[in-house]
């Protein structure tokens, strides 16, 4: 049993001595407070995964994409829906069900009972990266090399769960080697199952895509006033209003049509960022155009994507050059 004096060294340590780089230490010391001292391994992780947001995001959508959908088309179970959204599900004759309960769980409970003693740890070959043993090496150069990020939605690791996947699946032959893994969060990875053989690598290799010649794809530094992986943002040199500013993809991409999510998500993030700076270094800003011109007839002179942000301010004429007003195509000289 612990004693008064363990007892403040352990509030100390909570206070002031814990160093945290996940949510391990805090979430076992509080199971093993609440369980009077002492905790089995089963009941920490329990507590571990009760904390385990992406996971339970993973087997909702599996739930949503398959096992919900096999017992919709039998006519078992119904579909609880909020606005187009699925929620949850609620038997299709509970009243008879229901009236069965233990009969029926007791069947359900042998029906595991069954299954798991025949497949055994193979039940979960779906969350493996393969039948046979990977590196915790490999999946870290998979990782790095794809930017800690999904390498066809473009979701963080902060954000999303990400898989190592298989380009080629194993069922179709194959192999463990580095060059046939790719980064996918637990949604893609979900939808793409082992029915396609999509490498999504080529994307976050054209990332470095760049054409000789092209003003965007050779701004100097010296222009910059904010970069992220995959866009950058500049003043523009014939400004409509003061902080006018350009938000241009690095990937040296024509149509704005043709940019890949992560790009979109990457531009997104940076409008958003300079709105701020914009707001707070001017407070005779109250509003903002955004805009994108994309093919020559709707004013676009530069053929890289460029995203306008630009601020406005009480009695500004918001005059069009050409494209839709508000929408102001980039002069060769941008």
């Amino acid at each position: 049993m612990s004693t008064h004096d363990d007892h403040i060294d352990l509030e100390d340590f909570i206070t002031n001595k814990m160093k945290m780089s996940h949510i391990y230490q805090p979430v076992m010391l509080s199971v093993l407070l609440k369980e009077g001292g002492e905790a089995t391994l089963e009941q920490i992780a329990q507590a571990l995964l009760s904390y385990d947001v992406p996971q339970i995001e993973y087997y909702a959508l599996r739930t949503k994409k398959m096992v919900g959908g096999v017992l919709t088309r039998n006519g078992i179970v119904v579909p609880v829906k909020k606005g187009r959204s699925i929620i949850g599900y609620r038997l299709a004759d509970d009243s008879q069900s229901l009236g069965k309960r233990a009969s029926l769980i007791e069947l359900c409970d042998e029906k595991l009972a069954e299954y798991i003693s025949k497949r055994g740890g193979a039940i979960w070959g779906h969350r493996s990266l393969s039948k046979g043993y990977v590196s915790g090496s490999i999946r870290y150069e998979v990782l790095k090399r794809a930017g800690r990020c999904c390498e066809l939605c473009g979701g963080h690791e902060e954000q999303v769960a990400l898989h190592i996947d298989h380009i080629i699946p194993r069922s179709k032959g194959g192999s463990d080697d580095i060059s046939n893994f790719q980064a996918l969060c637990v949604s893609c990875n979900t939808s793409k199952r082992d029915r396609d053989a999509t490498d999504f690598r080529h994307v976050l290799n054209s990332y470095h895509d760049r054409q000789e010649g092209c003003l965007f794809c050779e701004i100097g530094a010296g222009r910059l006033v904010a970069e992220n992986e995959l866009c950058i943002a500049v003043r523009d040199a014939y400004p409509v209003t003061a902080g006018h500013t350009l938000v241009i993809p690095k990937r040296h991409v024509a149509d704005y049509f043709d940019l890949y999510q992560p790009e979109r998500n990457a531009i997104d993030a940076m409008l958003q960022e300079q709105r701020a700076l914009l707001l707070r270094g001017d407070n005779s800003v109250t509003g903002f155009n955004v805009g994108i011109n994309a093919g020559a007839s709707a004013g676009q002179t530069i053929f890289h994507v460029h995203v306008h942000l630009i601020p406005r301010r009480d009695g500004d004429v918001a005059e069009p050059r050409g494209g839709v007003r508000g929408v102001i195509p980039s002069k060769q000289r941008y």
